[in-house]
């Protein structure tokens, strides 16, 4: 199949997510969401930041893309308020109770798959659930190529060179155009919504939309894993400061590792 493009249809997976800098309380088994904020995925922000200077250079416009409830508003009308074009929310409230990477995946792709879409950008993963697992779902669905935790990205015409992190080294891609990439710390520094930002992101459309609009059955999008347990991690104990001579501390230091931490 020969592809060709005219201006770039670019969409971004969004992720609403509760701020990991703030105190999270457990309650019957589940983050207790009364008292969280709830952010945009930090990575996801790097690539609304990147999907904009794409679509900065090349033409085109910008969709943002969440799969949640209706909460997830929010999030989307800051990367409106960022520079993204529109907003779509798929709702799944009234349909999936206990959703998982495969209920995501499956509902994006379904949404996706008539679209056209010449570039998707999503974060590498959610600070959440960290599985990292949607974007590359999503372009295996897709049947497009894809490209995780990329720092930089280059496109020409329908030719892409990505830089991806790797262990503390990078490694450089070449691939094309329709593509999938996950993005990663480093690759951009997100903008702050200006005001007049934020004003046009209230004219800007938002679309919302049910699994019944997608043509897909709660079956369809029935989650493959389940959620065992959600637990807090344990407190660490305080740290322990060694005085004395240093002959004398080392020896400590040793007896400690080998009674204590017993990693010797």
């Amino acid at each position: 199949m020969h592809y060709r493009r005219e201006t770039m249809n670019i969409y971004v997976l969004l992720k609403r997510t509760f701020d990991t800098e703030e105190k999270i309380t457990i309650s019957g088994g589940k983050i207790n969401e009364d008292g969280a904020e709830f952010i945009i995925n930090p990575y996801d922000e790097y690539a609304v930041e990147e999907a904009i200077q794409v679509r900065d250079a090349n033409g085109g416009e910008v969709t943002v893309i969440s799969v949640g409830t209706e909460e997830a508003e929010k999030q989307l009308r800051t990367a409106l308020a960022m520079g993204a074009d529109k907003a779509v929310l798929i709702n799944t409230e009234d349909d999936v109770e206990n959703g998982d990477q495969f209920t995501t995946s499956k509902i994006i792709a379904e949404y996706l798959k008539d679209k056209d879409a010449d570039l998707i950008i999503g974060g590498n993963v959610a600070i959440d659930g960290g599985s990292g697992q949607v974007g590359p779902r999503v372009a295996e669905l897709l049947n497009i190529p894809y490209v995780t935790t990329i720092t930089k990205l280059e496109i020409d015409g329908t030719n892409v060179s990505v830089t991806r992190d790797v262990e503390g080294d990078s490694e450089v891609i070449e691939t094309s155009l329709p593509l999938l990439v996950t993005a990663q710390q480093g690759l951009n520094e997100p903008r702050y919504p200006s005001l007049p930002g934020i004003m046009k992101a209230k004219k800007k459309p938002l679309d919302e939309l049910e699994l019944d609009d997608l043509d897909l059955e709660e079956d369809d999008v029935e989650a493959k894993t389940k959620t065992i347990e959600i637990y807090l991690p344990a407190k660490k104990e305080a740290g322990k400061v060694l005085s004395g001579e240093l002959n004398d501390q080392v020896k400590e230091l040793v007896h400690l590792l080998h009674t204590e931490a017993k990693v010797i």
